[in-house]
């Protein structure tokens, strides 16, 4: 490549203007090449590029600092990569890059290297032959962006005066589209951090078009909200066309009669108002509005005050008002509690002050035990109406130490009497040999098993005085049976949904509080266990079974837990979150770090994939349902299930059983239902861990094969006469437990058991759901099975009994 030259001005006046024409033309093409683009690394690259090409250079470097004057990159042209590494291996290089960023003006030299020993600089040997030389700064308002510089390797080839002169020229318009591109970059970051954190917010936000009236764009809590009004596939733009307004003054606006362009023409701003949107069909929810207007610039009329935009925030009331709902429950439930022993106290006193003289002694002392045990009453009401907040607060704590089931039975006993119990009431205790010390609060949670004796013991049939109390290792847990009778609950019903509060003649047959099984359930909770509730069979009555964790470590004694301060973030492990709301996800952060684990957190579930193989996370909490992502839980379980062997846990709101029966269904380990303490965090998540490192029973051999059904259980792949089916991980789960016990008959609870956890057993509706697809998926006719057999009784097995096998 040559160098272009400058004629002679003096020698060649016409030679000089058509050079200068020459240049000028190149240099308006790069000009216009290196406006063609805002990304700042393409137009970096592209004045580097232009740059080169104009001085005819064989090599160039551009060093772009940044807004301290600090080297932020550097790019190359005409410079393998190799050779361009090996720059910053040369000896002395540091010195010569400072003296080169120090440049204030142009730089042109025929021989770099001897330009640098002229300077006392250490010698120039670089990775490429340098001989010609040219620097030039990018200045931009006298600031310093960058330098640009070119060499030639040939010795024959030189920069002019006329090439310099060129590059200088171009560097001032270089550093312009330089500025543009990276005002251009910083805007597009600000407006992407803007919209995360609208997209974050908990608050619905819709920015109005006010002279089209249309809606622009919506937020994903706004979307929330908008999906509660819209049918299946409706667009929410199209909501708007037949939606009313009921604002708080009883005002109706009806959208249809009244376009929202003329509705915002008027640039009205709305403060905290409470409306109610309505849809034709009388599907409606209740918001709290603002809404400011945003003004249009000056036109060129000179108009003002025209409204350009409207920007709404909607604040979804449905919590707050059934909250409300919830608690004048709860206060008429209180107040019905406190008014029967306030009325028995009064009546009592105004005796004993009306006609104390006349009274016996006997009577009197019967009075005064009626005051006493009815002031006992409400003091425990007290007490309950504590723990109940503590609960839905979240802040319940318990103390848990391995304690034996004889020592926590015993104390449920004498809670059980000392709170007024029937003396004459046989407890019969059946524990299964064995069983480990469990870890609890000895004192909550005997508490809670007294309170369960009372409910059972008040709905014992007539002429029965025995309560049955059995105990039995349910995997990690003990799980703790009270019930009235000997018989099973084997209708194969759902058992009983358990409600916060009982009804009012509930409370009246056990004489509590009518609080202890809100009380009951919280305690087992946050020791990391469940409390269920079933129907007791034929003879009447309710039965309740509580799981307790085993205590860790050798002979039950609870493993010690190294100071949570002492355990650096690389030991730690590693539980990723996911909730799109900021204040839980914050909780979780906090309460994950103080239990000892490292928290992934995002609000992204687009980020969960990527977060999966950066981090790999030994468990994963994921929230049950996300704002505009209908199923995404279940999609996410499974994404997790199939890329790690990490343990999911659900986390629900109450009511949303649905999205719970579904992501169990799909292979989650466990819930937790919000509110939930610290301590029932770490409790669950301790516990789903240490289900994962519990050792699984190996397959008896690489594959099972019955008939055209092949198990491949190195490969988890079950195929039905050489075609591969697709089985979810509970599916697969329950089909090679059947298989390794293949001929014999396994129980509902077994089963349960091993397909989903401890908590599980009990639910056999679950499982009959479960064994009807997957019969499905096999091809089997219930009615004449050739893989899943139901054996009466006892369960289900997979292929002929073994007897028969023979």
């Amino acid at each position: 490549m040559t160098t272009t030259t400058t004629p002679n001005p003096s020698t060649d006046p016409a030679g000089e203007a058509a050079a200068l024409r020459e240049r000028l033309s190149r240099l308006s093409a790069a000009s216009l090449r290196i406006n063609e683009s805002m990304d700042p690394d393409t137009v970096l690259q592209d004045v580097l590029d232009s740059a080169r090409s104009l001085a005819g250079a064989r090599y160039g470097v551009l060093d772009v600092l940044d807004d301290a004057g600090q080297g932020q990159m550097m790019l190359t042209s005409g410079v393998a990569g190799s050779e361009f590494s090996g720059l910053w291996e040369i000896p002395g290089w540091d010195e010569i890059y400072r003296y080169l960023g120090g440049l204030p003006e142009p730089l042109r030299v025929a021989d770099f290297d001897r330009h640098i020993r002229a300077l006392g600089l250490p010698d120039f040997l670089p990775p490429v032959p340098v001989q010609a030389f040219l620097a030039v700064p990018i200045l931009r308002l006298g600031r310093v962006m960058g330098h640009l510089y070119l060499s030639h390797s040939d010795p024959e080839e030189t920069f002019s005066a006329a090439d310099e002169e060129l590059l200088a020229m171009f560097a001032s318009q270089a550093a312009l589209v330089i500025a543009n591109a990276r005002r251009h970059q910083e805007e597009r970051l600000a407006r992407a951090r803007l919209e995360t954190l609208v997209n974050t917010s908990p608050v619905g936000v819709v920015v109005l078009d006010a002279g089209a009236g249309r809606p622009v764009s919506f937020n994903q809590e706004a979307l929330r909200i908008v999906e509660r009004l819209t049918r299946p596939g409706q667009p929410p733009e199209t909501l708007l066309t037949g939606l009313t307004i009921r604002r708080a003054d009883g005002r109706e606006e009806e959208l249809a009669d009244m376009p929202l362009a003329r509705l915002m023409s008027a640039g009205e701003t709305v403060r905290a108002e409470e409306m109610t949107l309505l849809t034709p069909d009388g599907r409606s929810v209740t918001v709290l509005v603002n809404s400011s207007p945003i003004p249009a610039a000056e036109d060129e009329s000179g108009e003002e005050g025209r409204v350009e935009s409207y920007v709404v925030t909607l604040q979804d009331l449905t919590e707050l008002e059934e909250l409300g709902r919830l608690r004048a429950e709860f206060l008429s439930l209180v107040s019905r509690q406190l008014r029967t022993p306030l009325a028995a106290v009064r009546g009592a006193v105004a005796t004993l002050l009306e006609a104390g003289a006349e009274l016996e002694p006997a009577e009197t002392r019967q009075f005064h035990g009626i005051i006493r045990d009815q002031s006992e009453r409400m003091r425990r009401l007290i007490g309950d109406l504590l723990d109940v907040a503590r609960i839905e607060t979240g802040t319940l704590t318990v103390n848990p130490e391995p304690l034996t089931l004889a020592e926590l039975l015993e104390g449920a006993r004498q809670r059980f009497l000392s709170r007024g119990g029937r003396r004459a009431l046989e407890i019969e205790v059946d524990l299964e040999p064995g069983l480990p010390p469990v870890l609890a609060d000895g004192q909550r949670m005997a508490l809670a098993l007294a309170h369960l004796l009372a409910r059972v013991a008040a709905g014992l049939p007539l002429g029965l005085s025995t309560v049955r109390v059995r105990a039995a290792r349910e995997g990690l847990y003990a799980a703790i049976t009270l019930s009235a009778q000997e018989a099973e609950n084997d209708s194969g019903d759902p058992p009983r949904r358990l409600g916060w509060f009982p009804q009012a003649e509930d409370e009246e047959r056990s004489g509590d509080t009518g609080l202890t099984l809100a009380v009951c359930r919280g305690i087992v909770e946050v020791h990391g266990g469940r409390l269920r509730i079933e129907s007791g069979g034929a003879g009447g009555g309710a039965k309740f079974t509580v799981t307790v964790p085993a205590a860790e470590g050798e002979g039950g004694r609870a493993a010690p837990r190294t100071a949570v301060s002492a355990v650096s973030a690389r030991e730690r492990l590693r539980v990723l979150a996911l909730d799109d709301d900021p204040h839980a996800l914050r909780y979780l952060r906090d309460a994950l770090w103080n239990a000892g684990y490292f928290p992934v957190a995002t609000g992204d579930p687009e980020e969960v994939p990527r977060l999966l193989e950066e981090e790999r996370p030994h468990l994963a909490l994921l929230a049950a349902t996300l704002p505009g992502h209908d199923g995404l839980a279940a999609e996410l379980v499974r994404g997790i299930l199939d890329e790690t062997e990490a343990p999911v846990i659900l986390l629900a709101s109450s009511g949303q059983e649905e999205a719970m029966a579904h992501a169990l269904d799909v292979g989650v380990s466990d819930y937790l239902v919000k509110p939930f303490s610290p301590a029932e965090l770490e409790a669950r998540v301790r516990a789903a861990l240490r289900r994962r490192d519990q050792p699984h029973l190996a397959a008896p051999s690489p594959s099972y094969v019955l008939g055209d059904l092949t198990i491949d259980y190195a490969q988890r792949r079950v195929s039905v006469a050489g075609s591969a089916l697709t089985l979810t991980p509970n599916e697969y789960a329950l089909l090679s437990e059947l298989a390794m016990n293949a001929g014999k008959p396994l129980s509902h609870d077994h089963l349960l058991q091993r397909v989903w956890s401890p908590g599980r057993r009990g639910q056999r509706w679950l499982l009959r759901e479960l064994v009807k697809r997957l019969r499905g998926k096999l091809g089997d006719d219930v009615n004449s099975p050739s893989y899943i057999f139901t054996v009466q009784g006892a369960g289900y097995r997979l292929g002929p009994a073994a007897e028969e096998v023979f």
